[in-house]
């Protein structure tokens, strides 16, 4: 009698359901992928808003005013607006909170006031 190789039906069946519960794992993490970009995207123009802010005192030797401190920020979706400094993500506006005192309890109200405080980024 001749014997025949292969892969019998249940071991294929097996296979598959392993492969498919693999499958079934990694799509949540590729789901929210541009979720998570944006979150980064908002992470770093907050970091750079912070990181010009102090490189503006150190030149000016005093607090920044909101345009100043746009200028110290740069880039081309970089703008000052009353109550901060709005960048462009993805062709969608976002402030970065700016405030008068050290505390970050008086918001700003206009681009000539100065900015003791960096908030957070809406």
């Amino acid at each position: 009698m001749k014997k025949e190789a292969g892969f019998t039906l249940i071991e294929l069946v097996a296979v598959l359901v392993i492969l498919a519960l693999l499958g079934a794992m990694a799509v949540p993490r590729f789901v929210d992928v541009s979720g998570q970009a944006l979150t980064a995207a908002q992470n770093g123009s907050l970091a750079g808003v912070r990181s010009g802010h102090a490189m503006a005192i150190a030149d000016l030797r005093r607090l920044p005013t909101v345009t100043e401190l746009s200028t110290y920020v740069g880039g081309p979706n970089i703008s000052a607006v009353g109550t901060g400094i709005q960048v462009v993500i993805n062709g969608t506006n976002y402030t970065v909170e700016t405030f008068t005192d050290t505390t970050c309890t008086a918001a700003t109200a206009a681009v000539a006031d100065t900015v003791g405080c960096i908030g957070t980024i809406n």
